[in-house]
Formats: C-alpha cells, structure tokens, sequence
C-alpha cells in the first residue's frame, strides 16, 4: 500500500528490524474504525514479510480505538466510502461475503510467523476491543477501558473476536461481558487473563518494548512452533496435542541440525 492510500485508511505502517507497527491514525475521532480501515489492515497483512517477527498494534494519541465510526452509520460513511446503509442493501449471501473481507483485517494477526501485541491505552471498545484481542497478547495501561459495546446496538461481535475472549476468560465470563457491554479497566483485565501488564501510561511504550525484545530473542522458528501448538491445542484431544509436539519437534532438531552443520 502507498503511503497516501494508508493515510486515507486512517492507518500508518511502519518496520524497524524485526519489528511492525500498525497505528490506528485517526486521533481527531479516536482512532474510530470503518470498513476502509479494515481492508486495508488485510492488505498490511498480505505484505508483511518473513523477517518481521513481532508485530505492535498501537493508537496514536491517548486512546487505542474507540470502535466503529458512529458516521458509517449513515449514508456517505465514516469517510466517504462503505456504509452500513450498503450493507443492509445486499442479499444475506453478499452481505456474509463482505464481512468475511473486514474480518481478514484482524485474523492475520494470528499468523503462527510472528507474535504480535496490542499496546492499548484508553478506550478499546467494540471493534476497538475486537482488533486487541485479535493480537496473541495485550499491555494495558492503567486508564484502559476494554468493552464489547454491539449489544448496545442490537448486533453481535463479528470482527474476530469471540474465540479468544473465550479462550482467555471462560465461556461465562465472556458471556457477562459481551451481553451487559460493561466496562472492564486494566486490573481487570490482568487478573483475568484479558492482559500479561498493567502499567502506567508514560511507561506503555516502554513495557511493550520491553516484551517485544523477549519474543523476538529466541530463534524464529521456535517462536512460530510454539505460537502454531498453542494456537492449534484448543482442537486436539490428548493424543492428537502430544503428536503436534513430536512433529514440531523433529522440525526443531532438523532445523539445529542444519545450523551446527550436522
């Protein structure tokens, strides 16, 4: 993507090393998310490349994403493009089909090549929540404010995001907070699995550099097997988990192997 297409998405992209950024760039209506932005954050993920081996998700400014854009919800949209008014106008077949494309701007961040980190502060509300729990791991600051706000407008969460609240808070729990679209601050959100820290906000980018050196020291393939058993261990039974570990782990050796020059 050329840097004029980025901004009008409200994105920018940014890699240093090891290291991508993605930086939700519309502070003036903090950081609200459309549909532009959604294709573009799939079309960040068709590029990003095998030497990347972290990826941040950050806001700029002092909130992390504040959900939709409340303007989609009208005619002429959020910026200019699609809107929820279009939506409503295909047949259930196309209309499934079109969000299946806005959610591949948040399923590429599971990818087993790289880890990649939600850096929130502030709100992380609807889809703002949806694209922090689409990333493996999550650092709050301590004025963050998580909640999954759909139900307050008679919608579901569609953006990716159901699975991995249930995988890190339990079926009942996320039930509560998905239904009631209550608040859950940064203590919370650690004590119950939502987030690895809670820090303060002057410190956040520190503490998620901190994280990102210690992902990115070991070597890269162990970092991606052990993301791919883990991601994949929800779907096994005990036999099928413990064959994935030996595969993984003969790869591992052969890979050893190759750099001793064995």
């Amino acid at each position: 993507m050329t840097p004029e297409e980025l901004r009008h998405a409200g994105l920018r992209y940014d890699v240093s090393g090891a290291v991508a950024t993605i930086t939700l760039d519309r502070p003036e209506v903090r950081n609200a998310q459309t549909p532009t932005m959604w294709r573009a954050l799939a079309r960040i993920g068709d590029r990003i490349g095998d030497d990347v081996r972290a990826v941040v998700v950050r806001g700029e400014g002092p909130t992390f994403s504040a959900g939709l854009d409340r303007a989609v919800l009208a005619p002429g949209g959020g910026d200019g493009q699609e809107t929820v008014a279009g939506l409503l106008a295909l047949d259930d077949d196309a209309m499934a089909a079109t969000i299946d494309d806005y959610q591949r701007g948040f399923t590429f961040l599971r990818d087993p090549r790289f880890v990649s980190v939600a850096a929130v502060q502030g709100h992380a509300v609807g889809a703002g929540f949806q694209l922090a729990l689409a990333c493996d791991l999550r650092v709050v600051a301590h004025d963050a404010q998580l909640a999954m706000l759909e139900s307050t407008l008679g919608l579901v969460p569609d953006l990716t995001g159901t699975k991995p609240l249930v995988q890190c808070v339990g079926y009942p729990r996320a039930l509560e907070i998905c239904v009631t679209a209550r608040m859950v601050g940064a203590e919370e959100a650690v004590a119950i699995g939502l987030a690895t820290a809670a820090v303060p906000p002057d410190e956040l980018d520190d503490a998620v550099a901190d994280l990102v050196a210690a992902l990115t020291a070991p070597r890269p393939g162990v970092v991606a097997e052990t993301k791919a058993l883990l991601l994949g261990a929800g779907d096994q039974d005990l036999d099928g988990q413990r064959r994935r570990e030996r595969e993984a782990q003969v790869r591992r050796f052969r890979e050893l192997a190759r750099t001793w020059g064995g």
